[in-house]
């Protein structure tokens, strides 16, 4: 069994040099399949979670978001890092109370958002929030590694200088891994990764045609793909779905994964 140290101090070193793939689970089962496939660190989703509860993104309490962190942590063993959303309190203490309480699940990592789930949070709120949740991560007593996102790209507001500046302000405030979803191709990458001083996150979706090299070649460190899994597998589904229900046919079983592979992932 690896500790909760030893976790922490694996993720932080991915984050050092090179580049690497960090995909997003939705459930303790999805969360094994990755792990069995190798990948040395992963992370939620909010989305794929929230749907994977029946519900949509944004829709999930805190309680509910922490007990999906601590099940998923003690059924793993490899790192991983939450989408802990906008913390799930505006103002910055209580914001950090929180993340306190996610670094008790078993996690060695997680995300805060300057979104509210309705607005942009004003630069010196967003800075204050981060800073707030620094100085809870400096006094845990395991690496945890805190990544602070700047959402205005993605939520409609197409400043690509205003996300520079606050990605700026937050390394400042003490966070360790910077992440803008919504850049949209690999001159906006390239920006951002050259006016900040620390490692940076990159959301695949935008850019799908990028590959690996691509993104090393940038100086991407970390690239994650968001609930992009989850709804795949929800295409998936819904593709077999639709051919018993439109067309009596049950052929797609054939691409279903055989109970052999099944059993070597969870056994």
């Amino acid at each position: 069994m690896i500790s909760l140290a030893e976790k922490g101090r694996k993720f932080s070193a991915l984050h050092q040099t090179g580049t690497f793939i960090l995909p997003n689970f939705w459930d303790t089962g999805s969360a094994r399949l990755l792990e069995h496939l190798g990948f040395q660190a992963m992370a939620t989703t909010s989305a794929g979670f929230a749907q994977s509860m029946g519900t949509l993104d944004g829709s999930i309490a805190l309680e509910q978001k922490l007990e999906h962190c601590r099940q998923v942590a003690q059924a793993t063993q490899i790192p991983i890092t939450a989408d802990f959303e906008n913390g799930f309190a505006e103002q910055p203490d209580a914001t950090a109370k929180n993340l306190q309480l996610l670094a008790q699940t078993g996690v060695v990592g997680g995300s805060i958002e300057d979104w509210s789930g309705e607005k942009i949070y004003d630069h010196t709120l967003a800075v204050e929030r981060v800073q707030a949740c620094a100085e809870i991560v400096a006094n845990l007593d395991f690496p945890f590694t805190l990544t602070a996102r700047a959402e205005n790209l993605l939520r409609g507001v197409n400043d690509l200088d205003d996300t520079i500046t606050r990605l700026q302000a937050f390394a400042a405030a003490g966070a360790d891994v910077l992440y803008a979803p919504g850049l949209s191709n690999a001159e906006e990458i390239e920006a951002v990764i050259g006016a900040v001083n620390k490692p940076v996150n990159v959301l695949f979706r935008p850019v799908p045609d990028m590959r690996l090299s691509e993104y090393q070649a940038l100086g991407v460190r970390r690239i994650s793909i968001g609930g992009a899994l989850a709804n795949h597998a929800i295409g998936a589904t819904l593709g077999a779905a639709k051919m018993m229900v439109e067309q009596g046919d049950f052929s797609w079983v054939l691409d279903a994964a055989p109970r052999t592979v099944i059993q070597q992932i969870f056994k």
